[in-house]
This record gives C-alpha cells, structure tokens and sequence, in this order.
C-alpha cells in the first residue's frame, strides 16, 4: 500500500475566531444598539431575536452563527417579560392561549437548542436565510 506524503494531508482550517467581548464593567455600545433595535421590534412586531438580533450580530458585531444564536436565545427572556407587562396592562394578553404556545414553545426551544449545538456553521447560515426569505415572502402575498 501506498503512503501518502505529508504535502497531500488536508489540514484542517484553523476555528473560527472567538466572539468580541467588551472589557470588564463596560457596556457594549454596539450589542446595546442590537438589542435595542431587537427589543422595540420585538415590542412593536412580535419579533426580535431570531429575525433582527441575529443577522445584526453576524453582520454588524463579528458574531459568529451560533454564537448570535445562543446570544438572542439569551436576550428573549427580558425582552419577553417586558413585552408581556406592557400588553398585559393593556389587557391584550389571553393568558389561557400564552400557556398553551409558552408550553409548546418550551419543548420546540429545547429541541432547537440541541440542534443548534450539532449542526454545522455554513448549513446554519443557509437554513437561516431560507427561513428569513421565505417568512419575507409569506408576509408579502399573505
């Protein structure tokens, strides 16, 4: 059997650089700015994480896909408490149908999150935007 050379070894391509990270007790203007932008989205449309955090993160801060993945994931929780209040003082929120979608949604976020944690960066990005260009489309002829 022939050996193979060192010259026709496929190295590896090195990891992806970390995600930027703001000194100590400082804030970050920029995620400050992202997730401002998330958070009166997410008050206004009902959306906020997944559709505006993450395609800011990736393109605006040098996040990588999973890490603006997991960091949305993150921001959802306050974002959702805050949202909630305010429509809840308004009596628009229908706490037995809330239930039920906090229910599924509980199960669907730990099916997703463990999916985030295998699949890989590039197959990430596209599902991505196929997602995001389809929800484009539905919301344009529906």
């Amino acid at each position: 059997m022939a050996e193979r050379s060192p010259s026709s070894v496929a190295v590896p391509a090195p990891p992806p650089a970390p995600a930027p990270e703001a000194p100590r007790g400082h804030l970050d203007r920029r995620l400050a700015g992202i997730g401002a932008a998330g958070g009166v989205l997410s008050g206004l449309l009902g959306v906020g994480g997944g559709i505006v955090m993450v395609p800011l993160l990736v393109l605006r801060a040098g996040y990588r896909q999973r890490d603006a993945h997991a960091m949305s994931l993150g921001a959802i929780i306050p974002i959702s408490l805050a949202s909630v209040v305010t429509y809840g003082v308004a009596g628009e929120v229908r706490v037995g149908y809330a239930a039920a979608l906090a229910i599924g949604s509980v199960v669907g976020a730990r099916v997703g999150a463990g999916l985030l944690a295998r699949i890989k960066e590039r197959p990430l990005k596209i599902v991505f935007g196929l997602f995001l260009g389809a929800v484009a489309v539905l919301l344009v002829f529906k």
